[in-house]
């Protein structure tokens, strides 16, 4: 067999031992997770985190994370919640193809989003963010790793930090060889810095927090804002989408448009409550997380949500 067509035949294996059937990532307290990895299109792979908050049975595998390869190097895209979580993907990665990771991207701040860079880190990787992120990270960082410690314990261990050192303040493309990834900044919407990552040769918008599917939104940045970033993403003609939470590939964009509903409904359910005279105690109490209807740890995020949009709103 030429040598070409072993090396594609190999490449070929890897891909389908990568989304055919259930990767194992590193042993966990003596129990290895599965860590699935779906080929959502052509060299694109994704894993999708769980609907649960971080714990020690998780991992902080609660994020969609992946990675697209192309002819000359890969980008992974967020990385999990703890160094576990990024060992598991880079293991993934490896899997797939022997072409090395040259980026990772961050597409914001959070906690299962970045803890697992450090999987990554000590070689010629470039770590990719807003102009915002280390800013962000810097000031949340001492707030950050205390909670992972508190929710994972001795499995926190070695997940940390990691800033980007390329950063983007408007749009970047950045080529893998032979496919083309764009990077779009936006204004403060679930974050202050928020990253969407297009892949043009899949069509594949990679959405991360801006767009929220099957569990709640969480408002850490700006309700109005989002809901304004929304409707210019809407505009975005593309295949497929990647949520930061939910299922791979949702329908666009009728999955942006229950986010978009709900995130109206708290507004003008606090702007009402702001009429009325109330304060932020009194609608935070009388917020019922049933009105998140359909929503997925709507218990733990609605009234949290009610709390950002009243302060946001209150000043209107």
């Amino acid at each position: 067999m030429p040598d070409e067509l072993r090396r594609a035949a190999v490449r070929a294996a890897r891909r389908l031992m990568a989304f055919a059937f259930a990767a194992f990532g590193p042993a966990w307290g003596g129990t290895a997770l599965p860590f699935d990895i779906v080929e959502a299109a052509p060299g694109l792979f994704v894993h999708t985190g769980r609907h649960e908050e971080t714990s020690r049975a998780n991992r902080g595998d609660i994020a969609n994370v992946g990675f697209i390869v192309g002819e000359r190097c890969v980008a992974v895209i967020d990385t999990g919640g703890s160094l576990a979580v990024g060992q598991a993907l880079a293991a993934a990665v490896r899997r797939a193809t022997d072409r090395p990771v040259c980026y990772v991207i961050n597409t914001h701040m959070h906690p299962d989003h970045v803890f697992g860079n450090a999987a990554f880190s000590g070689g010629t990787v470039r770590f990719v963010g807003a102009a915002s992120l280390p800013e962000a990270l810097a000031a949340r960082a001492t707030h950050y790793e205390a909670g992972l410690a508190e929710a994972l314990g001795d499995a926190a261990a070695g997940s940390r930090i990691v800033a980007p050192d390329l950063l983007v303040d408007d749009r970047l493309r950045l080529d893998l060889g032979g496919r083309v990834l764009v990077m779009q900044r936006w204004p403060t919407a679930h974050t202050n810095n928020d990253l969407t990552v297009l892949d043009e040769a899949s069509g594949t918008l990679w959405l991360g927090d801006l767009l929220f599917d099957e569990r709640i939104p969480s408002v850490d940045g700006s309700i109005k804002g989002w809901i304004a970033v929304g409707e210019r993403l809407r505009e975005q003609a593309v295949t497929r989408v990647i949520p930061g939470h939910g299922r791979i590939a949702p329908p666009w964009p009728a999955a942006l448009d229950t986010q978009s509903r709900y995130l109206r409904q708290v507004v003008a359910s606090v702007r009402a409550a702001l009429a009325a005279g109330k304060t932020l105690r009194e609608t935070v109490d009388a917020a019922d997380p049933a009105d998140a209807n359909g929503w997925l740890l709507a218990e733990a995020y609605h009234r949290r949500n009610v709390t950002a949009a009243y302060a946001e709103l209150e000043w209107e």
